[in-house]
C-alpha cells in the first residue's frame, strides 16, 4: 500500500550479544552479532527500490553498522536525539535481574535511577519529529527499540510511556505515515521482518 503523502521508514539495528540476552543496551556500543551482520544485509534487499530524501541515523555504533550494511551509510546524517534510551543504572542488566531488586519495576512507567524516565525520551522523540516534518519526502530512520518506541507512541500523539505497547525485532522495519492529509499521522505498518 503507497501513500501521497511523506513515509518515514524505521529500522531497528541488527542483533547484538546484548539484544540476544535481554541486557538492557542504551549507550553502550555493542557490535552486532553475526546474525546481527547478515539481518542487516538483507535489509538492503527489503528496501531495494525505495527512494529515500534523507537518511538518518543514531550515534550508536550498532545502529550506523546495520545503516551501513543495509547500503545507506554514504548518506547517513548521524542524529543524537536518536540514540537508545539511556538506562543509567541499568545498563548492561536484564529485566530479570531489576525486578529481582525492584519488584514490580516498568520501564516506559518508572524509568531508570542516573538515567531518562519516558517524558525524557518523548522529548527527544518529539525533537526528531519536528524534523521529520520539516523534511520533504521520505526519510529513513536506523535506531533502537526503546527509543522507536517512544517516536511511534509520539508520532500518533500519544503520552510517551504508550511506547510500552508496542514491539519492535531487531532488523525490522516499521512505517510511519499519514492518512488522509498531514494532520492524521497514523502507523502503516510495524516491526515487518
Amino acid at each position: 500500500m503507497s501513500s501521497a503523502f511523506p513515509e518515514i521508514y524505521l529500522v531497528r539495528h541488527g542483533e547484538t550479544e546484548w539484544s540476544l540476552s535481554g541486557r538492557h543496551t542504551g549507550r553502550s556500543d555493542i557490535p552486532l552479532t553475526a546474525n546481527g551482520e547478515a539481518a542487516a544485509r538483507k535489509l538492503a534487499d527489503r528496501l531495494a527500490g525505495l527512494s529515500f530524501s534523507a537518511v538518518w541515523s543514531s550515534p550508536s555504533e550498532r545502529a550506523r553498522k546495520t545503516c551501513t550494511l543495509a547500503g545507506f551509510g554514504s548518506g547517513a546524517v548521524i542524529k543524537d536525539n536518536l540514540a537508545e534510551w539511556d538506562y543509567g543504572a541499568y545498563e548492561g542488566i536484564t529485566t530479570k535481574a531489576i525486578l529481582a531488586d525492584r519488584p514490580g519495576w516498568q520501564l516506559f512507567r518508572d524509568g531508570c535511577p542516573k538515567g531518562e524516565f519516558a517524558a525524557d525520551v518523548g522529548d527527544r522523540a518529539d525533537a526528531v519529529i519536528g524534523g521529520l516534518r520539516q523534511t520533504a519526502g521520505t526519510i529513513l530512520v536506523f535506531s533502537s527499540s526503546h527509543f522507536l518506541r517512544v517516536l511511534a507512541a509520539r508520532w500518533l500523539g500519544l503520552p510517551p510511556e504508550d511506547g510500552s505497547r508496542f514491539v519492535l525485532d531487531t532488523a525490522s522495519i516499521s512505517v510511519l505515515g499519514y492518512e488522509h492529509d498531514l494532520t492524521e499521522p497514523v502507523i502503516r505498518r510495524w516491526n515487518q521482518r
